[in-house]
């Protein structure tokens, strides 16, 4: 993932933010160290900015498509309060046995509850009565429009969607491949979607925040 913002310049902000839990740096290098593809783990940084902005929302319910190895999971779920309860999909069974791991060795696991199986599959198998406050999308971009469309009936009046990887590496401003060419059309199905407003913030490889009006 080609960086958005010089090294050196998160850097200096992760040290002037608050300090994240132990475990997550014990996942972080676990993650980097055993697991293919590590840069999908969001990192200290987008997971501070994540429990920002679910003890700013208030957020109680929490959805999030892509749980990866556990660590944005666990940054949001810090975040809530001990009623609070959070539903992650992973399609990976391999990720979901290490995150549940860690999960149980923090005090915040309890609030979480892994779905494995292809997320779409795995909302539409929710009980129709179920809404959320917060929705995080970070799984394959492919299917981000598809993700949105599943999941904003199921927000509530102000709720937020956080959407990773929006800029993708820059590769939005001259998409060559599939991939590239999804994100550009997800990008602008939320431009373009009165029910919702939306921020595009140029944080790592690009996050969108969108709010159901």
């Amino acid at each position: 993932m080609k960086a958005i913002i010089p090294k050196n310049i998160e850097e200096y902000c992760l040290h002037h933010s608050s300090a994240r839990d132990k475990l997550l740096h014990e996942l972080e290098r676990y993650t980097n160290k055993h697991c293919d593809y590590p840069q999908m783990l969001i990192g200290p940084f987008e997971g501070a900015l994540l429990a920002m902005l679910v003890r700013l929302t208030g957020a109680r319910r929490i959805l999030e498509i892509g749980c990866f190895t556990g660590y944005s999971a666990l940054c949001m779920a810090e975040a809530l309060p001990k009623s609070g309860r959070l539903t992650t999909c992973e399609i990976d069974p391999k990720r979901a046995t290490i995150a549940r791991s860690f999960f149980k060795r923090n005090r915040h696991g309890r609030k979480i509850n892994l779905l494995l199986g292809p997320a779409l599959e795995s909302i539409t198998q929710l009980p129709r009565a179920t809404k959320f406050d917060f929705v995080f999308i970070d799984a394959d971009k492919e299917n981000y429009v598809n993700y949105y469309e599943a999941v904003l009936p199921r927000l509530r009046p102000g709720g937020l969607i956080v959407a990773d990887n929006v800029l993708w590496s820059g590769h939005v401003l001259a998409p060559k491949n599939k991939t590239d060419r999804a994100v550009v059309k997800f990008n602008k199905h939320v431009h373009l979607d009165p029910r919702v407003e939306c921020v595009m913030l140029p944080v790592r490889d690009g996050v969108s925040l969108i709010r159901k009006r």
